[in-house]
């Protein structure tokens, strides 16, 4: 297994440990969660840097890394969800889109057309990641749902423009 296969694995493995360090509830938890997050994110950049310069893309790795992100994300939304932070509808509109556009590229592969990533969801990502940091931190209540509102907003844009953008896929079916 390649290096960024090992870093993607990581980073599923530090899902739980997230996890368990927010509900194991010490002193200082969030902060020890917040760490986890990021070094687990951190590793998103580093295997995606390692694999195209290396040329070590994989098929797990094109598989695994975008679930790896997806399953990361969700798990610090649930955890906001549970402490009232994040409206249960606001990650809802998060995992349907995912589901959605998962679904988009799979009909597509079947048509031999591979969807790459847009620039829209690449700002999605990204604004997600850096929400999901700063709501881990003592922020005012109207902080939180301005995050709340651009990860809902970059969702559901982003969302829109992969299917506008691929109507076709969707028109030939």
């Amino acid at each position: 297994m390649n290096l960024p296969n090992k870093l993607t694995l990581s980073r599923i493995v530090l899902i739980p440990v997230f996890m368990a360090v927010l509900y194991w509830g010490f002193p200082g938890a969030s902060y020890v969660a917040l760490a986890i997050f990021i070094i687990a994110s951190l590793t998103d950049l580093l295997d995606g840097k390692i694999a195209r310069k290396y040329h070590l893309v994989t098929d797990f790795g094109k598989f695994a890394d975008p679930l790896a992100d997806k399953m990361l994300v969700t798990a610090a939304m649930l955890w906001f969800v549970e402490n009232g932070q994040m409206p249960a509808w606001a990650l809802l509109i998060v995992i349907c889109r995912e589901f959605a556009v998962s679904g988009l590229r799979m009909i597509a592969a079947d048509k031999g057309r591979v969807i790459a990533a847009g620039w829209s969801g690449k700002v999605k990502t990204a604004a997600t990641m850096v929400c999901v940091v700063v709501m881990f931190l003592p922020i005012p209540a109207a902080l939180n749902t301005l995050c709340v509102w651009v990860i809902t907003l970059t969702t559901l844009y982003s969302g829109v423009e992969y299917f506008v953008k691929n109507k076709d896929v969707i028109a030939s079916m």
